[in-house]
Order: C-alpha cells, then sequence, then structure tokens
C-alpha cells in the first residue's frame, strides 16, 4: 500500500457517516472519508484528542491511542468504503470483524495527532470482505493490519 492519497475519489463528511455505519460516540473513530474509490480503497482522518475517554486509563500521565482503536478505525473507513460501496440499501447494516491479521504497531498515537486511515479491498465474495490497512501520521506508518469482516443486516 503506497499510503498516498490519490485525490481522485469522493469525500465523505462526519454527517454522512453517522446515516452509512451505526457507531456513535464514543465509539465512532473517524471523523472524514476522503479518497473513497467504491469498491477500492478509501482513506479515513481521525483527530486524535486528549478528551477521548481511554486516555484517562491509557495511560495517565502519557496518553496512548490504544491500538485496537487504531485497527477499529481502519475498520469504520473500510465500513464507509464498502457502503459508498453497495449503495443506500446497505446504510446502517453492522459490519463484524471475523478476522485481524498481521497487526503491527510501529509508533505511539498521542493527542494532537492526525492519523491517517488508508485501506483497501484486497477481495469479497457475498457479504464478506477483506482489506489491508495502514494507519500513518505524517509520514511515518504507526500501524498496520489486514482484516475481514462480515456485512449483516441490523
Amino acid at each position: 500500500m503506497d499510503g498516498q492519497p490519490t485525490q481522485s475519489g469522493l469525500t465523505i463528511g462526519i454527517e454522512r457517516i453517522l446515516s452509512m455505519i451505526p457507531h456513535r460516540y464514543p465509539f465512532l473513530l473517524i471523523d472524514r472519508v476522503i479518497d473513497v474509490v467504491p469498491g477500492m480503497s478509501a482513506v479515513g482522518i481521525k483527530n486524535v484528542s486528549a478528551n477521548e475517554p481511554h486516555f484517562q486509563g491509557h495511560f495517565p500521565g502519557h496518553p496512548v491511542m490504544p491500538g485496537v482503536l487504531i485497527v477499529e478505525a481502519m475498520a469504520q473507513t473500510a465500513a464507509v468504503m464498502v457502503v459508498a460501496s453497495l449503495g443506500e440499501a446497505a446504510e446502517g447494516k453492522l459490519v463484524y470483524f471475523m478476522t485481524i491479521e498481521n497487526a503491527r504497531f510501529r509508533k505511539p498515537v498521542v493527542p494532537g495527532d492526525q492519523l491517517m486511515l488508508y485501506c483497501r479491498k484486497e477481495r469479497q465474495r457475498s457479504n464478506v470482505w477483506k482489506f489491508s490497512g495502514e494507519a500513518r501520521v505524517g509520514d511515518a506508518i504507526v500501524a498496520e493490519a489486514t482484516y475481514t469482516a462480515m456485512i449483516m443486516d441490523s
């Protein structure tokens, strides 16, 4: 994955994200999705804020965004891309993790960072989609994973 936005796809703001996926605060972990190429790829943006509840305990005095939440933000980016691919009939459907493979966490993500979440569809069979994801802060890769999800009616 090249990790650089193509500037060639759709941009989806927070209001539209809220209609596309069922996640809500405090578990909605993306603020915007850019460069959406339906059926192929998308780039999510997460502005990391010190006000987020997980920082109270992870870790007091040295806040670090939990790696599992970074992977969840990648998955939410992928879910928005899936709904953009399938159309309005897919809005509000649930997306369940099936597998998370080869997760790597390379650098801490801290308040003030802007997390760029690059996801690319690897394959799709029926309602099961496989993605590769990469999270970056600036030019640095902070996390990466391959994950599979199943799209289900709510």
